[in-house]
């Protein structure tokens, strides 16, 4: 039988603790051979201590001083942007493909439905963002079918599912996810907003996607949104259409005037409003925005480890 491939975590909080119950549970060739992090009291340290998981308290210094450092392939970072380029010099140092949950951005972006399998080689991929996850794979969705000129999405998620990672990001939230709706999802022009709700009770994620393209088949329009949120359902369950895709066009005796873009607009404005609800493996079920990214990393190193064993595949 051949053997999974050996993963480790770096990151003791919720997305951390999330995506080790999830390889735990779900993943038939990935392997849980460490948690790491910088909390010794951490319940994600805990957790892993109890289900029989190495740990370390002692950051990516620990991670490497750990016996089994050698054999572990792929390090999933669930840490900060601010944190991640050392962790990634260190990792790339000693070999390790890195699996970038923050939105530090060094390796190239990467959407499971969109690009999943472009980068399968690459040293280090970067997961891009919540609302990123989320979004992108509509506008690449409605791209294919009329070419997007600007692409505005806008996230909401509950205040109680946004953690100290999350808040110390948010301006590294709204740049690169601003940066892969046009690298991945086509868009000429890209815009990212995140709004934290502080609702009671928490309300679970909520998405805006917001086009403007070309005039399309609305028809064909609406059918590739829906496939690709039934391709997104493959690995979130909780990922939904709100309602039917929205048409409206802008005629030239009324032309849409955006800032971010150097002209007015005339075409077609496509909205669609997308719910994501989590899996709760750990988190709360309204946590959408964080089982969304757990669940496209987990995809994602599932891709590699395929690569790297087709065997693993079958």
């Amino acid at each position: 039988m051949t053997a999974k491939t050996k993963v480790a975590i770096i990151g003791s909080g919720n997305i951390g603790t999330d995506l080790m119950i999830k390889i735990l549970r779900l993943s038939e060739t990935l392997e849980m051979a460490a948690m790491v992090g910088i909390d010794a009291a951490s319940d994600g340290l805990a957790r892993a201590a109890r289900l029989g998981v190495a740990t370390t308290s002692d950051g990516i210094d620990g991670l490497v001083a750990l016996p089994g450092f050698d054999a572990i392939d792929m390090v999933f970072d669930a840490t900060s942007a601010g944190a991640h380029a050392r962790h990634n010099d260190v990792l790339r140092t000693h070999g390790k493909t890195v699996i970038d949950l923050t939105p530090a951005a060094i390796g190239p972006y990467v959407i499971p439905p969109v690009n999943g399998d472009d980068h399968l080689d690459a040293g280090n991929v970067n997961m891009v963002t919540c609302g990123g996850q989320a979004t992108i794979p509509i506008v690449a969705a409605i791209n294919r079918v009329a070419k997007v000129h600007y692409g505005e999405i806008v996230a909401s998620i509950a205040s109680k599912s946004a953690g100290p990672g999350t808040r110390a990001n948010i301006d590294e939230f709204t740049e690169t996810t601003s940066q892969a709706i046009m690298e991945v999802g086509g868009a000429t022009r890209g815009k990212a907003i995140i709004v934290l709700n502080p609702a009671e009770p928490p309300l679970i994620m909520r998405d805006t996607v917001f086009c403007l393209t070309e005039d399309g088949d609305r028809d064909a329009i609406a059918a590739s949104v829906e496939a690709m949120v039934a391709e997104v359902q493959g690995y979130v369950p909780g990922y939904r259409l709100k309602q039917a895709v929205q048409f409206e066009h802008i005629g030239s005796n009324a032309p849409l005037r955006i800032p971010e873009m150097d002209r007015s607009f005339t075409g077609l404005k496509v909205t669609v409003f997308l719910e994501v609800e989590g899996a709760a493996h750990y988190l709360p079920a309204y946590a959408g925005n964080l089982d969304i990214m757990t669940s496209a990393a987990l995809r994602t190193a599932e891709k590699i480890a395929a690569r790297r064993q087709p065997e693993l595949a079958a």
